[in-house]
């Protein structure tokens, strides 16, 4: 058994990822990280490659799946499947965190077509 007891912070587009779990910790298949949105931050609209569960801990999220519009609040979650676009926007002036887990490999393709492999997923 493995105890995580330190993350490794990351930062990107106004949100802080606090991995925890990645194959950088020894992990094979699953990665999942505390996310940090802070206040006013207007996110990147992505499409993911791999399933992704986003769980709200505190705070209040506007999300939208494929373009479909929702909003988050504690304990509620968003699941977001392969390949759908996600995007993520704090419109309130609170800071939000959330629970976020995905299988490894996970890839970001951004609106110009460039593709990420966030640090947070290897």
């Amino acid at each position: 058994m493995a105890f995580v007891r330190e993350a490794v912070a990351h930062e990107l587009h106004g949100a802080t990822f606090h991995s925890f779990v990645a194959p950088s910790s020894g992990s094979r298949e699953l990665c999942a990280w505390r996310l940090e949105v802070a206040g006013g931050t207007a996110g990147v609209e992505h499409r993911v490659s791999r399933e992704e569960v986003v769980l709200l801990i505190s705070g209040e999220l506007e999300v939208a799946v494929d373009g479909v519009p929702g909003t988050l609040r504690p304990g509620e979650v968003a699941f977001v499947p392969a390949g759908a676009t996600f995007r993520v926007d704090n419109t309130s002036g609170d800071a939000a965190t959330a629970w976020v887990t995905t299988s490894v490999g996970l890839q970001a393709t951004m609106p110009d077509g460039s593709s990420i492999s966030p640090p947070w997923t290897r």
